[in-house]
């Protein structure tokens, strides 16, 4: 079982201490159905080192290795893994105030994806994929604080600097689109996008609504939209 206390000093100076693995794992099977979803989308405000992420991921590399089999066949599709794993790593956000953490556990979910990836593309390894999903990574895992949505430095500092996450979508074979948010706008709860006005019926059906589900693009005027940019997504890191 992984150490819940990396030290006691840690838990006097930040509160920190990690959720246990069963209790991780129990949490997540309340929400069985979109942990299984290669595209749902979950932030973890206070992640750590990713206890909570990581698990995510290999359910959500489950789900992908599923979509990548065609019909009739039994094992996935090398490229079609590889896309539907990207989505799954550009699903998953996670803030944390400490900079090791945030390190430790960008580095553990790569490791997690790189080995699924290894396993089923073997020689079709693609050394821009890798680079591509490192990108998305260290601009979706961010050390930052969640309660002031003010971004901190390495030395634990909080700097006039907001969060910004990324939303990544395939909008045409490989293309994918990134949108940059800012992070506390998301959460402002002042506006009513047209996509959200529209289900606002159906509210009472939802229990629980994706990060940046509540985003329309065409909140750009209000300053809630960042920033855009389109790429293949083996290249997205061209765009810092």
């Amino acid at each position: 079982m992984a150490k819940q206390v990396k030290s006691r000093q840690r838990v006097t100076d930040h509160g920190e201490v990690f959720t246990a693995t069963r209790e991780v794992n129990a949490m997540l099977d309340l929400v069985k159905q979109e942990t299984e979803r290669v595209d749902s989308r979950f932030l973890e405000p206070a992640c750590g080192d990713g206890n909570f992420m990581a698990e995510i991921l290999r359910r959500k590399l489950e789900a992908a290795k599923k979509r990548a089999i065609p019909p009739r066949k039994r094992k996935p599709l090398p490229l079609e893994f590889e896309k539907q794993s990207v989505i799954a790593v550009a699903s998953i956000y996670g803030v944390d105030l400490l900079i090791d953490n945030v390190i430790a556990c960008r580095n553990r979910l790569y490791d997690i994806w790189y080995e699924e990836y290894e396993n089923i593309c073997n020689n079709e390894i693609n050394e821009d994929c890798k680079a591509a999903v490192r990108f998305i990574l260290d601009r979706n895992i961010v050390c930052g604080n969640a309660l002031t949505m003010k971004c901190v430095d390495e030395n634990g500092i909080e700097i006039d600097e907001p969060i910004v996450f990324s939303e990544w979508t395939f909008i045409m074979g490989s293309i994918m689109q990134r949108k940059d948010y800012r992070f506390d706008k998301l959460l402002a709860g002042n506006y009513m996008p047209n996509a959200l006005n529209k289900k606002k019926k159906r509210a009472d059906e939802y229990t629980q609504m994706n990060l940046l589900s509540i985003v329309d693009e065409n909140l750009c005027d209000e300053g809630e939209f960042v920033t855009s940019y389109v790429a293949d997504y083996r290249r997205v890191q061209e765009h810092g």
